[in-house]
């Protein structure tokens, strides 16, 4: 079963939404979409946040 995390889930003012058949991928991905698009370093991002996130990831 797929993974899908949606940036707006976590308070964001952001459509993308991302996919990937395991949590670590979708982990990745969204690493790579917050420097990307959102400007944060993903070795800045706290415990805290990380822990949003991987609250945030859904089965699809």
């Amino acid at each position: 079963m797929a993974k899908v995390l949606r940036c707006k889930d976590l308070g964001m003012g952001c459509t993308k939404e991302l996919r990937a058949e395991t949590e670590e991928e979708l982990l990745k991905l969204a690493a790579e979409h917050a420097e990307k698009d959102h400007g944060i370093q993903a070795s800045s991002i706290p415990p805290s946040i990380l822990a949003m996130v991987k609250a945030a990831i859904r089965d699809e």
